[in-house]
C-alpha cells in the first residue's frame, strides 16, 4: 500500500500468461510545492532478462535514462521506491533493482566480472543473483591483486503495517550501501586510478543468511583469486550521534585497516563502536564469508549505531530519513581511502 507522503513513480504492470511487461510511466507524486525527485527521461534504456519462476518466465523493464539517475539522491530514491516492494530475494521487484544496477555499471564502463554481470545461485528454493562488475588494475604487477567493494541490495520485502504502509523499503538497509558502491564504481571508472583490480559486488540474499556473499566468496576462492581486501558497506544513511568519526568498522581489532584507512584519508573517518563488538556484527554481514574463505582483512563499515533501531527492518526505513549530504561527504572520503588501498606498493593492510 502506498504512503501518500512518499514521492515515488508509478510502474504500470500488464500481466499475461508466463509474461510480465513492466513499464516505468512518466508520472510522479510531489508533496506540496516540492518538485518530483526522480524524473524519468523520455529516452529510456530497455533491459531484458530471464528468470525462472513458474508464473513469470520473463521480465522486461524499461528503465529511466540512466545518465540522469547517477546522483546519490536519485539512486537511493529508485532503489527504495514503493514499486520495488522492499527488494525481497527472488521477487520480480528485486529484478528491477538488479537491472538498474547492471545498467549503471554499463553506463559507467564497469565490465562484467563473469560472462555477464550476474552470479547466479539458489536461495531457499528461489533463483537469486549477485551483480558483479570489474575494473581491471592499471599496474602490470598490482593488477593481479583484487580489492572487493561490496554491499547487499536485497531487503526483507514487507513488514508490520504502520499507518497502512506494509512496504519495508530498506532505504538505509541497504539501498544506502548499494548507492555508495555504485557511486564508487562511477568514480573509479572515471578516474581510472586503480592500480589494483577492483571488483564491485552487490549481493542478494544477505537477509536470508549471507547466502549471496557466501556463494561468491567460495567461487572466488575456488578460482584462486588473489584477494587483498574486502570492503563492505552497510547502512550508512544516518550519521552516528556524538562520535568523532563518521563510520565504524566491524571486526575493528582484527586488522590494521582502521588505522591505515584513516591515514590514507587524512581524517578520523573509521572508528570503534562497542555495540558492534557486543553484537558480533563482524559475523553478521557480507564481509564475513570472505574472511572465512580467504583469511584477509574483510570489514563492514557502517554508521548504524543503534540510536534509530526502531527503523531497522521496519516500514519506517524511508528515504526521507536519509541524510544525503552526509552520504555524499562520506562517499567522497571513502574514495580517497580506497585510492590509498589501491595504490600502495605493497599490501599495507594486514590481519593482526
Amino acid at each position: 500500500m502506498y504512503n501518500p507522503r512518499k514521492r515515488v513513480g508509478f510502474f504500470i504492470f500488464t500481466i499475461m500468461k508466463n509474461f510480465v511487461l513492466i513499464t516505468v510511466a512518466v508520472l510522479f507524486i510531489a508533496c506540496g510545492s516540492t518538485p518530483p525527485l526522480v524524473p524519468v527521461s523520455t529516452t529510456n534504456i530497455p533491459v531484458t532478462s530471464t528468470i525462472s519462476d513458474p508464473e513469470m518466465d520473463q521480465v522486461t523493464m524499461v528503465l529511466p535514462d540512466i545518465s540522469k539517475m547517477t546522483s546519490v539522491q536519485k539512486t537511493l530514491e529508485f532503489l527504495a521506491a514503493d514499486e520495488l516492494q522492499g527488494r525481497d530475494t527472488g521477487s520480480p521487484e528485486i529484478e528491477m533493482a538488479a537491472q538498474f544496477i547492471e545498467a549503471r555499471f554499463e553506463h559507467a564502463g564497469v565490465k562484467p566480472y563473469y560472462e555477464t554481470y550476474r552470479d547466479e545461485f539458489i536461495a531457499m528454493g528461489k533463483e537469486a543473483f549477485n551483480i558483479v562488475g570489474v575494473l581491471h588494475g592499471s599496474d602490470p604487477l598490482l593488477k593481479k591483486e583484487v580489492v572487493l567493494i561490496g554491499a547487499h541490495y536485497d531487503h526483507i520485502g514487507t513488514g508490520k503495517a504502520i499507518g497502512g504502509d506494509t512496504i519495508a523499503n530498506g532505504a538505509n538497509d541497504n539501498a544506502a550501501g548499494t548507492t555508495a558502491v555504485l557511486a564508487l564504481a562511477d568514480h573509479f571508472a572515471k578516474t581510472k586510478s586503480n592500480k589494483r583490480t577492483l571488483v564491485f559486488a552487490l549481493f542478494s540474499a544477505e537477509e536470508k543468511g549471507l547466502l549471496g556473499s557466501k556463494h561468491l566468496a567460495k567461487k572466488m576462492k575456488e578460482a584462486a583469486v588473489d584477494l587483498y581486501m574486502m570492503y563492505n558497506i552497510e547502512m550508512i544513511g544516518v550519521p552516528m550521534e556524538g562520535k568523532d568519526h563518521l563510520v565504524y568498522a566491524s571486526g575493528y581489532e582484527l586488522s590494521n585497516f582502521p588505522e591505515k584507512f584513516n591515514e590514507y584519508t587524512g581524517n578520523n573517518l573509521v572508528g570503534f563502536l562497542p555495540k558492534a563488538k557486543e553484537f558480533n556484527l563482524f559475523m553478521r554481514s557480507d564481509n564475513y564469508p570472505f574472511y572465512q574463505e580467504f583469511t584477509v582483512p574483510a570489514h563492514t563499515v557502517s554508521s548504524f549505531d543503534f540510536t534509530n533501531f526502531e527503523h531497522y527492518h521496519s516500514v519506517k526505513d524511508e528515504v526521507e530519513l536519509i541524510d544525503i549530504p552526509f552520504m555524499e561527504k562520506l562517499i567522497a572520503q571513502m574514495a580517497t581511502g580506497l585510492e590509498g588501498i589501491l595504490s600502495s606498493p605493497t599490501k599495507e593492510i594486514m590481519i593482526k
